[in-house]
């Protein structure tokens, strides 16, 4: 079935890029998508309080409307994230808006938040069975109050998602990742935490903030601050860049996010700074051009209690990741590790 499904994936390489992923929704919907073998006893971990059966999640991006969680689940990862979900549905940018920079194992994308709302997201995220599923949320384009578009999907979801990600650094949104500035994302954080205590209370819902990689030293002990200050669980680094690095592909100079393996380093590096900045007070997700279990471990090590991958999906199918787990065990125990959170906290 995996050489099926190996199939499947390069003959959708020869669609357009954003017909492929919609064809692959389908597929995935209608039960044509892999099923994972149990995972490595080595890789059950914890993420802000949340049981994982492995660290491997996948990024939202992949399942913007909350359409196909389960079978990506299914397919062997330790969580998914969905969205990124805006209170009123939108059509993004005009097409193409997507490109495979095949030559770099990368993607740029200029999607612009397309989504089909909140209306249509919660519908869906509510009929979710087991297994830990995310919500990100984030701001129409023309919203006159953007800080109420996130409080309107933390109110509308709550109760539905395992926990949430306030999405304040996409480049596809003019803005946007203007809130990543002290006072505007102390501002922010402070009505998400207000609006989230106004809310029943049952089970402890864990809230996170998705950074960008094109962060500078004291942006990051800014944002760090700001996080433990009002007491998020942690932050996602990182979203795609608008950095170009040399690259080989004939849509290098297209505008919108990078990312993929040229990600790999830069977002890593960001990564090891996040942590020290934290200091052990809130978790970290490591998010951005992971394809294999080094890389996986590679974030682990740099201070990730879980890893992210989308891009990645895009060359090598949904299959890819039972390779990654497989890999990121192996190589905990070559190092004498008896858990993620083991390599996660080791110096």
């Amino acid at each position: 079935m995996s050489d099926l499904h190996g199939l499947a994936t390069r003959v959708l390489r020869g669609f357009d890029p954003e017909d492929a992923h919609g064809l692959a929704l389908t597929g995935l919907k209608l039960g044509l998508g892999p099923r994972a073998p149990a995972d490595p006893p080595i890789l059950a971990t914890e993420l802000a309080g949340m049981p994982l059966p492995n660290p491997v999640g996948l990024a939202p991006g992949f399942d913007k409307n909350a359409e196909a969680f389960g079978p990506m689940l299914a397919a062997g990862f330790g969580f998914v994230e969905c969205g990124t979900v805006t209170p009123k549905p939108q059509a993004g940018n005009p097409r193409p808006r997507l490109f495979r920079l095949a030559e770099d194992r990368a993607v740029i994308n200029r999607m612009g938040f397309n989504n089909e709302g909140l209306e249509a997201f919660a519908r869906r995220l509510a009929r979710r069975g087991g297994g830990v599923v995310g919500a990100n949320l984030g701001a129409n384009k023309d919203s006159e109050d953007r800080l109420a578009d996130y409080t309107a999907g933390l109110r509308r979801l709550w109760g539905m998602a395992s926990y949430f990600t306030i999405n304040i650094s996409s480049p596809n949104t003019p803005g946007l990742r203007a809130l990543q500035t002290r006072a505007a994302l102390d501002e922010l954080l402070g009505r998400i935490v207000q609006t989230a205590d106004a809310l029943p209370q049952g089970v402890a819902v864990p809230m996170f903030l998705k950074v960008a990689p094109d962060l500078e030293d004291a942006e990051i002990e800014a944002i760090a601050e700001t996080v433990a200050a009002h007491g998020l669980a942690g932050v996602i680094v990182s979203n795609t860049t608008v950095a170009r690095p040399p690259l080989r592909s004939r849509f290098a100079a297209e505008a919108g996010g990078l990312s993929g393996a040229p990600l790999m380093g830069p977002s890593t590096e960001v990564l090891r700074r996040f942590r020290e900045a934290a200091g052990g007070r809130f978790a970290l997700i490591g998010v951005g051009g992971i394809a294999s279990g080094a890389d996986a471990y590679a974030k682990i090590r740099a201070g990730a209690c879980a890893v992210q991958l989308y891009s990645a999906l895009v060359f090598e199918g949904p299959g890819l990741v039972t390779r990654i787990k497989r890999e990121l065990a192996q190589r905990l125990q070559a190092d004498g590790f008896r858990s993620v959170a083991e390599a996660t906290a080791a110096r």
